[in-house]
C-alpha cells in the first residue's frame, strides 16, 4: 500500500528532540530497524470487526469534510473509520527510544520529516492512492480507493461505578497494527487527534500538560515491569489549544498497545443486547489479542480453591468443554479467566510498585491486562493507604488500598456482560442460542451457571493478584525464590509485608526510598541491636536529629530484625551470598520514581519556561530507574529528583483535566435538560422561569471546564 499525506503543513515541522534516541534516553537500545515507512502495517481490527453503517468503508469517510464528522450515537458496530484532524506547524518534543527498539524503528528515522507528519496525524499509511485500474495511478476516483485507514473504537462504561452511556475513542485514533521482530503485535494510536463520533461535547484534544505525564509514565511504567500500553513520541501543535479551565497548549501522543480493547467494549454492547456482536468482539479478543483459543487456560484442578491449584494448563481444544455439567467452562469462559488473570497480575504489579491510576473506570480497565489510559494518576510518596491521585476522587474510590476491589468490580462487570455465553455451557455452539440466545426453559439453568462461573473466577483473581504481589514482595525485600522456602513461609511472608506496611503508614516512611535503602542492609551489621537501631533511625524523616531510643525507631528496628532472620532462612548468611542478595534488590527497587512533584516541574519548565532538553533527562532516568547516575544527566536533577520528597510537595493530586470531567459536566446539565421535572426543580429553587433554566444551563454546557 502507498502512504499518503492528508494534508501539507503551512510551516515547516520543527524537531526538537534529539534523534540520537541510543545515547540519549536509553543507551541500552541497540542500532538497526527501519523507517517508520517501511514498518510491516496491518488493519487486523478494521478487517475483522463492523465499521459503523455511516461509512462502511475508508472512501465514505474520507469523502466527508473533517469537520462533518461529529459526534453521535453509533450502532451495530465497533469502530468508525476517521482520520486525525491535521497539525499545521507539530513540533516533536520528544520521542523513546526504547519504543523506537521495541517497534523496530531506525532510531534516525526519528528526525525524518515522515516521522514527524505521523505522529502528528498529518500523514495516512495504507490508504492505496494506487490507479487499480490501469495500475499508472492518478485515475482512480476517490470513491473507490481502499486500504488501510485510521479508525476510532466505540465502547461504553461505568464511571464511578454509574453507567454513562456511549464512550468511545473521543480524541483518540488508531493509524494501523505493526509486528516487530519478537512477533508481538501493537496497535499505534494518536491521543489527542481531534473529534470522532464518540467525542460527546468536547474538543478532541490533548492539553500539553497531560500528554507530557502520559508520555512519560508510559514508558517509566515498563521500565519497571508493569503491565502498561507504551509512548513513542510527544508532539506539541504549536498554535493550537484546547479549551479546559482555560486555554491550554495541545499536543498529541503516539501510543502503542497489544490492544486498545476494554471491559466498556463489552459494556456497551450489554446495554444494546447486541448478542451477534458480543460473540464475535470475544471471538475477535481470544484469537487477535489473547494468543489463540489454545493459549488459554484450562479449568482449575479446584475451582474453588483456586489458590490451593496448581498453575492453570494451556492448550485446550476449541470446542473443548470442561467440569461438571453445573460449572461446565467452554471457551468463553477460559477468554473471560484469561482476562481475570492478566488483570490480577496487573493490579499486583501497582501495589507493589505503589503506582495509581486515578480512574479506574471500566472504560479504563484493559482486557490485555495493560495499565492504559493515564489521567490523574500517581506514584506513592509517604506511604499511606488512602491516598488517591485524583482529587476529584473524593469518596477515595480509587484509592491505593482499593484498587484491587474495583479492578474485580470491573470484571464483574464484564462477566456479567458475558454472562450468556459463559453460562450457556456446552451449548454454545447451537445453532438455536447462537441464533436466539437462551431458550426461555433453559434460562434459569443459563443464569446460574453463569454465576458459579463468576464465583469461581473472583476466588481465582484473589488467588493470582496475592501470589504474584507477595512474589514482588518478596523479591523487592531480597527474599530468595527458591520455591520450597517460599512455600514453607508464606503466611510468614505475608504478614511480615503487611507489619511493614503498617509500620510504614504509621511512620510515614517514604515507601520507595526504603525499600532502595533497604537494599543497603548488611545483615551481619544489623544482628547487632545498637548498629540496627542506628540503620532504623536513618529511615525516618529528619534523620539527622533522630535519637535510637525514639519509639520509632524501636519499632522499626524490631521489624528489621524479623527481616533478617526471613532473609537468612534463604541461606544468604556469608558475605558473597549477603552481596548477591544486595544486588539483586538494586535490580527491582528502583533509584529514581516518576513522582507527582517531579512531573509537575518538568510540565511547567516545559510549557512555561519553553525548556525541551529537561523532556529527555527525565525520560532517560524513568527509562533506567535502577540506575545510580544517568550518563549526561544534570547532577542537580539527579539528586533532587531520587533525594527526600519536599514536604510541600508530598502526596500530589491532580484532576482529570481530560475530557472526561468535561464530559461529567456537560452530560450531568444535558441530563436536566431532557427531564421536565428535574428543570422544574432547579427553576423554582433559583426563582426562574422554565425557559430562562434552560437557557443558563445551555450556556453552562457550551462553557470549557
Amino acid at each position: 500500500m502507498a502512504t499518503t499525506t492528508a494534508a501539507s503543513t503551512s510551516k515547516t515541522p520543527h524537531h526538537s528532540a534529539s534523534s540520537d534516541s541510543d545515547s540519549n534516553n536509553d543507551p541500552s537500545s541497540s542500532g538497526g530497524g527501519v523507517p517508520l515507512n517501511d514498518l510491516p502495517k496491518s488493519w487486523t481490527f478494521t478487517s475483522k470487526l463492523p465499521a459503523d453503517p455511516l461509512f462502511p468503508t475508508p472512501a465514505a469517510s474520507h469523502l466527508t469534510p473533517r469537520d462533518e464528522i461529529r459526534p453521535r450515537l453509533v450502532r451495530d458496530a465497533v469502530f468508525t473509520w476517521v482520520r486525525p484532524e491535521t497539525v499545521a506547524d507539530p513540533e516533536l518534543l520528544a520521542v523513546s527510544g526504547a519504543a523506537l527498539r521495541d517497534l523496530g524503528i531506525a532510531a534516525a528515522d526519528a528526525e525524518s520529516p515522515d516521522f514527524l507528519a505521523t505522529l502528528a496525524g498529518n500523514k495516512i499509511h495504507g490508504w492505496d492512492d494506487d490507479d487499480s485500474g490501469d495500475g499508472e495511478g492518478g485515475g482512480e476516483l476517490e470513491s473507490a480507493r481502499q486500504g488501510g485507514y485510521p479508525w476510532a473504537h466505540m465502547y461504553g462504561g461505568f464511571q464511578f461505578g454509574a453507567w454513562a452511556g456511549q464512550l468511545g475513542d473521543g480524541r483518540a485514533i488508531s493509524l494501523f497494527e505493526t509486528t516487530n521482530a519478537a512477533g508481538v503485535r501493537y496497535e499505534l494510536q494518536l491521543k489527542g487527534a481531534g473529534t470522532t463520533p464518540y467525542s460527546r461535547f468536547a474538543d478532541g484534544k490533548a492539553v500539553l500538560r497531560a500528554s507530557i505525564r502520559e508520555f512519560l509514565v508510559s514508558e517509566a511504567l515498563h521500565a519497571l515491569g508493569v503491565p502498561t500500553a507504551r509512548a513513542l513520541g510527544l508532539v506539541l501543535a504549536r498554535g493550537q489549544f484546547a479549551a479546559r479551565d482555560e486555554l491550554e497548549p495541545a499536543a498529541v501522543v503516539c501510543r502503542f498497545a497489544q490492544s486498545w480493547l476494554r471491559v466498556g467494549s463489552f459494556d456497551i454492547l450489554r446495554a444494546r443486547r447486541d448478542r451477534r456482536l458480543m460473540r464475535l468482539l470475544a471471538t475477535y479478543l481470544a484469537e487477535e489479542v489473547l494468543g489463540g483459543w489454545e493459549a488459554l487456560p484450562a479449568r482449575l484442578h479446584d475451582p474453588l480453591d483456586a489458590a490451593g491449584s496448581p498453575e492453570p494448563e494451556r492448550g485446550v481444544a476449541r470446542e473443548a468443554v470442561q467440569g461438571p455439567d453445573e460449572a461446565a467452562e467452554n471457551r468463553f469462559t477460559r477468554v473471560y479467566r484469561e482476562v481475570v488473570r492478566r488483570n490480577a497480575r496487573t493490579v499486583a504489579y501497582w501495589q507493589a510498585y505503589g503506582f495509581m491510576n486515578g480512574v479506574l473506570n471500566t472504560d479504563n480497565t484493559s482486557l490485555a491486562g495493560l495499565s492504559i489510559d493515564f489521567g490523574p494518576f500517581g506514584f506513592m510518596d509517604d506511604f499511606d493507604p488512602a491516598y488517591t491521585p485524583n482529587h476529584d476522587d473524593y469518596l477515595g474510590r480509587y484509592s491505593y488500598e482499593n484498587q484491587p476491589s474495583i479492578i474485580w468490580w470491573n470484571l464483574a462487570r464484564l462477566g456479567e456482560a458475558l454472562a450468556e455465553l459463559l453460562g450457556a455451557g456446552a451449548a454454545v455452539d447451537d445453532p438455536e442460542f447462537v441464533e436466539h440466545g437462551a431458550a426461555p426453559t433453559d434460562a434459569e439453568v443459563v443464569a446460574r451457571r453463569a454465576v458459579l462461573l463468576i464465583a469461581q473466577a473472583e476466588k481465582e483473581y484473589d488467588a493470582v493478584f496475592r501470589a504474584t504481589y507477595l512474589n514482588l514482595m518478596r523479591a523487592r525485600l531480597g527474599m530468595g525464590q527458591d520455591a520450597a522456602v517460599s512455600s514453607a513461609n508464606a503466611g510468614g511472608d505475608a504478614a511480615l509485608v503487611e507489619s511493614l506496611l503498617d509500620t510504614m503508614h504509621a511512620l510515614q516512611l517514604d515507601f520507595h526510598r526504603f525499600f532502595r535503602r533497604l537494599g543497603d542492609a548488611r545483615l551481619a551489621d544489623l544482628a547487632d541491636p545498637g548498629a540496627r537501631a542506628v540503620f532504623a533511625a536513618g529511615f525516618l524523616p529528619g534523620a539527622g536529629s533522630t535519637a535510637v531510643d525514639d519509639a520509632r525507631v524501636t519499632r522499626l528496628a524490631a521489624w528489621l530484625d524479623d527481616w533478617r532472620v526471613r532473609v537468612l532462612a534463604d541461606g544468604d548468611g556469608d558475605a558473597d551470598a549477603d552481596a548477591a542478595r544486595r544486588g539483586r534488590m538494586r535490580l527491582v527497587n528502583p533509584n529514581f520514581v516518576l513522582r507527582g512533584w517531579v512531573l509537575d516541574e518538568i510540565v511547567q519548565r516545559v510549557q512555561t519556561g519553553g525548556e525541551r532538553d529537561v523532556l529527555q533527562r527525565v525520560l532517560a532516568m524513568a527509562l533506567r530507574p535502577f540506575e545510580d547516575e544517568w550518563a549526561g544527566g544534570d547532577l542537580d536533577e539527579v539528586r533532587r529528583w531520587t533525594g527526600e520528597v519536599p514536604v510541600q510537595k508530598r502526596a500530589m493530586q491532580c484532576s482529570c483535566s481530560s475530557e472526561w470531567l468535561q464530559n461529567q459536566h456537560r452530560d450531568t446539565y444535558a441530563l436536566y435538560l431532557g427531564h421536565g421535572s428535574l428543570l422544574s426543580y432547579f427553576a423554582v429553587a433559583e426563582n426562574e422561569s422554565m425557559g430562562r433554566m434552560r437557557f443558563k444551563m445551555l450556556e453552562k454546557m457550551m462553557q470549557p471546564w
